[in-house]
């Protein structure tokens, strides 16, 4: 059984990464560089240490998320590991606005996909016309 090490502090980049906030250590790199991370409202670059108390802010996905850190942990965790690290301290306001442009998607064809044929034209249609029906009833 994996044993998880609780650190004193612990690279920010590494702890959006460790608590599943980001897929990829890169990609937590990569939002700080880009100035997305926020640390106690400060601008906060991947190698700023974070400790338990503080209160880390991500834009991502339209949406400013914000969590509390409980815990530092340096190693990937799983899912219930990593709820017990951080606290959700993200507005309800903001969690409607990303329901909102999730339920805004429209339907795209993959790219390198060509024209859409007569048969899937009219699929097409026939789902955007379900949900039409749908809406009205």
């Amino acid at each position: 059984m994996n044993q998880i090490n609780f650190l004193q502090s612990v690279r920010i980049d590494k702890w959006l990464w460790a608590v599943r906030v980001c897929k990829t250590r890169k990609g937590a790199g990569d939002l700080c560089q880009r100035g997305k991370v926020f640390l106690d409202q400060q601008l906060a670059k991947p190698s700023r240490e974070v400790k338990p108390g503080q209160v880390v802010g991500v834009n991502r996905e339209g949406i400013h998320w914000v969590y509390r850190v409980l815990q530092c942990v340096d190693k990937r965790v799983g899912a219930v590991v990593a709820a017990t690290c951080m606290e959700d301290l993200t507005p309800e306001s903001e969690k409607e606005r990303l329901r909102m442009i999730k339920g805004s998607w429209t339907p795209r064809r993959p790219k390198g996909m060509g024209r859409p044929t007569k048969k899937d034209r009219r699929t097409l249609d026939k789902f955007v016309n379900q949900e039409k029906n749908a809406e009205e009833d």
